[in-house]
């Protein structure tokens, strides 16, 4: 019954609020919680949204909630708990409702961040616990837009709406739908992230395939790159090398000459892709939020 837009009777009233019944249960409707022209009194019949707020007490609303049991709405993360999951505002000013874990990813990294924005619908349970569930790909297929010709290195920003091993499904602002192969990113991307990318290509799939990479790294020599995938591979992002350092345990390491490795890191520290500490000796790989990567435009 829970989660549900039910119709019961109006059974008393105070200054506040009114009370309802609906199948012998009583929801309290506060005045400031009415949408509907009509005036309300004793013996007449309302219709809201009722819930249980997060004081476990039972509640009726005419503000319906973004998301609903057979309506899919975009809720923004309030609240993410390793142990419970990730609370979402659904437009109830008293209750958030929660992603189990068992619909979130293993790999917590790829949770959704405070901010972040997950398109749900709601379920309620045999116990009445109201859910959060997130849409599946065939949602995202039926909202889609079909995007235009010749969109190659345009800017664009969307959603991340689910990841796998090869990469993200992403949907952008228009409804294009898009993927993210994980070369084209600097980390995983999280559910829910709001990202910023060009395209680069339209998949077999119909699909825009996008990077979330600075356009300055697109425009750098193989031995940058090299670099860049040898930074990405280390667990600390960083490499004990920079531009002093010995020329044969640069060609050990990299099997380029002192000079091309100089040459390179010239590339990727004007690209503001690494930092060196000339102090420690070291070179870090600059570890861009996609969501900043590029301008709009």
């Amino acid at each position: 019954m829970l989660g549900e837009i039910r119709t019961g009777k109006v059974t008393d009233e105070n200054q506040t609020a009114f009370y309802v019944q609906v199948d012998g249960v009583t929801f309290e409707l506060k005045k400031i919680e009415v949408t509907q022209d009509e005036p309300i009194h004793l013996g007449d019949e309302v219709q809201g949204f009722i819930y249980e707020n997060k004081d476990k007490k039972k509640e009726m609303t005419q503000f319906y909630p973004f998301a609903q049991k057979d309506q899919y709405g975009w809720a923004t993360v309030t609240e993410v708990r390793r142990d419970l999951g990730v609370f979402l505002d659904i437009g109830l000013n008293d209750k958030d409702v929660v992603v189990s874990l068992d619909d979130l990813p293993l790999e917590k990294d790829q949770w959704p961040k405070k901010d972040d924005r997950l398109l749900v619908r709601l379920e309620t349970d045999d116990k009445e616990r109201i859910w959060a569930k997130m849409a599946e790909e065939d949602v995202f297929e039926q909202l889609a837009a079909n995007f235009p010709a010749h969109l190659e290195n345009k800017n664009m920003s969307g959603t991340v709406y689910r990841n796998y091993e090869v990469g993200s499904f992403v949907i952008t602002d228009q409804y294009y739908l898009a993927f993210v192969h994980k070369s084209e990113m600097f980390r995983p991307l999280r559910l829910g992230q709001k990202i910023k990318a060009r395209v680069i290509g339209v998949s077999q799939y119909g699909r825009l395939n996008l990077s979330v990479l600075p356009r300055g790294f697109e425009e750098i020599d193989d031995d940058a790159q090299m670099i860049l995938v040898s930074l990405r591979r280390e667990a600390t992002k960083t490499l004990p090398f920079y531009d002093k350092s010995d020329a044969q345990e640069i060609k050990n390491h990299f099997g380029i000459s002192k000079s091309a490795f100089k040459r390179a890191l010239g590339h990727l520290l004007k690209n503001r892709l690494i930092t060196e500490d000339k102090d420690a000796g070291t070179i870090s790989l600059v570890e861009k939020d996609e969501s900043d990567t590029n301008d709009e435009g």
